[in-house]
């Protein structure tokens, strides 16, 4: 089953990769049994389905995630049942993906106006002249 991000960007299933393995800690016998946690291998190298600029973000946002092939891993072992996991590391690729796609604003230089200016040499003389009244009384300076 593909992965709807946006109504025009879809990811099919042959994007990633699943891998089921025993997952650790409670639940029993059940741990013992049955491999219910989830690693989503989300190939990144093969991707076609999102734009150039949303992948460079993408492998930047990825962080720890991101293997040395491209491939980012998302792993799931929180829940007891494989299907909620399964959907659990959907929902983290999709929420990184949506991440991905928001551009960074370009920060734009400005200067002080003079009126700041005025206002922060004002406010430094009014701190000096506090100090300077509290003035060495009863110090041997």
């Amino acid at each position: 089953m593909p992965l709807i991000i946006t109504p025009d960007i879809v990811i099919a299933d042959d994007e990633f990769e699943w891998k089921f393995i025993r997952s650790s800690g409670p639940g029993g016998q059940n741990v013992n049994k049955v491999a219910s946690a989830v690693q989503l291998r989300f190939l990144l190298p093969v991707n076609t389905s999102l734009p150039a600029a949303v992948r460079n973000r993408l492998r930047r946002l990825a962080g720890q995630k991101l293997i040395d092939d491209g491939t980012i891993l998302f792993q799931s072992r929180s829940e007891r049942s494989q299907d909620q996991n399964r959907r659990q590391a959907l929902d983290r690729l999709s929420a990184l993906i949506r991440t991905a796609m928001i551009e960074p604003k370009v920060r734009k230089k400005t200067r002080p106006t003079r009126a700041s200016k005025e206002r922060r040499l004002e406010s430094k003389k009014r701190r000096g002249s506090t100090k300077q009244q509290r003035g060495g009384r009863g110090w041997d300076h």
